[in-house]
């Protein structure tokens, strides 16, 4: 881990969503410089699943050596965004570091996505960003230091990171796209950037969305915390950029990362918007991209011959046997662990519709739809099914990339990936 050079000592920052996760993470970080932290979100009593409120920060912050100031702030609000920046400046002095971490997320499609959920994410990604950076900016223009570090993903326009969740990809552009217009607006005064991870991150949320098990596909929060720290002791000059973890680590001569990983050596989940599988995601926006040398335009019958071509065939019988041995991996553990009814679309040679119940005792595999209605179904080819169960193709990827549709409950599809997991060494 970085050591601590004490840098950021007797400066306030002000982070929202720091009641626990990747926002506490960085203030615990800060802390031990002795900083003083404002806890700006709106969780006042644990929650059975996510634990963490703004008051146990706090107590967190001032064990490790660091002043806090609990606020509850939900940055839909404004009015509670303002009375917290004024509190922090009453008590503190001043405000030197803004830390956009409180987010909204819901990983479904158009159709799919309720009005209310759209709302959110834009109210809490978007407007809360652009709100308590607003509040924020005339105390940071007088600060030395001067930082705001937005938790958004690098500008990429390659489709695939719109077409499952058109509203979220939306949402969090938004905070990006603050870092874009602030860090020019105020360019000499304040630092204004973002980051973000290279691999999927072990939270309380992630354990909600994905379960037991997934933990460790993740890095610990600890590996944010440090780039956030590598940010702060930046000049203001630095700005304008989108960092992402990993990369600013290796700038600072962190080789080993396996410190930052749940469980070492296992591999791990990519994180969104990052192009890091160049054979699915690239192809995927090759299409869409303008061609550099023009090509001679195909005549309509060259068209209609290659729409008319028939997919490759695929080893008969694949399917059946992905299902035999995904039977006999089953076990009540499995259905206890899983408590769930997994319907999926095949389309191709040896498709059709199979179904895998994980709630019945012993667990069930069968053709046609199962007898309770499914929590989720997923379509895909015949051939991307068997890739994905041996292991060849990763679902996140399939999702993210449109190979794999999923309707339903994505927290327990998630689940399903750790099924396959321990199932990919037989397949």
């Amino acid at each position: 881990m970085l050591p601590n050079t004490g840098k950021l000592a007797g400066c306030t920052v002000f982070i929202t969503g720091a009641s626990r996760g990747i926002g506490k993470a960085i203030a615990l970080k800060a802390a031990k410089d002795g900083a003083n932290i404002v806890i700006a979100a709106k969780t006042t009593q644990s929650h059975p699943k996510l634990p963490g409120t703004i008051y146990t920060a706090a107590e967190e912050i001032e064990a490790v050596g660091g002043k806090a100031l609990p606020c509850v702030v939900d940055v839909r609000d404004e009015q509670q965004i303002n009375n917290a920046v004024e509190k922090a400046v009453e008590k503190f002095g001043g405000i030197d570091i803004l830390v956009n971490n409180a987010s909204a997320i819901s990983l479904t499609n158009t159709l799919e996505t309720p009005t209310k959920r759209v709302d959110l994410m834009m109210s809490v990604n978007t407007r809360g960003t652009y709100l308590t950076s607003k509040a924020c900016i005339p105390f940071l223009k007088k600060s030395k230091i001067a930082h705001i570090l937005n938790l958004s993903p690098p500008l990429n326009l390659n489709p695939v990171w719109f077409k499952q969740h058109c509203a979220y990809t939306i949402a969090k552009y938004g905070m990006s796209m603050c870092v874009l217009g602030m860090a020019e607006e105020f360019r000499g005064e304040i630092a204004v950037n973002a980051l973000w991870p290279r691999t999927a991150i072990h939270t309380a949320a992630m354990d909600m969305l994905g379960g037991s098990g997934i933990e460790s596909q993740c890095r610990k929060v600890e590996i944010l915390a440090d780039a956030a720290y590598s940010i702060f002791k930046k000049p203001k000059s630095f700005t304008g950029n989108f960092v992402i973890d990993e990369n600013i680590l290796k700038e600072e001569g962190i080789k080993n990362f396996d410190v930052y990983a749940v469980t070492p050596g296992h591999p791990l989940l990519p994180d969104f918007f990052l192009d890091e599988y160049p054979d699915v995601v690239t192809k995927t926006k090759e299409s869409h991209d303008a061609v550099p040398e023009p090509k001679k335009p195909k005549e309509p019958k060259e068209l209609k011959e290659e729409k008319t071509q028939p997919p490759p065939k695929m080893h008969t019988g694949a399917v059946e046997e992905t299902f035999r041995i995904v039977r006999d991996s089953l076990s009540d553990d499995v259905v206890k662990a899983t408590q769930a009814v997994y319907q999926f679309e095949l389309s191709g040679e040896d498709g059709g519709t199979w179904f895998l119940d994980l709630k019945t005792k012993g667990g069930y595999v069968g053709h046609g739809e199962p007898s309770d209605r499914a929590d989720v179904v997923m379509s895909m080819t015949t051939d991307d099914f068997v890739k994905m169960f041996s292991g060849k193709l990763k679902p996140t990827m399939a999702f993210m990339s449109g190979k794999l549709k999923i309707k339903g409950n994505m927290a327990l599809a998630i689940k399903l990936e750790k099924l396959m997991n321990q199932m990919n060494s037989r397949l």
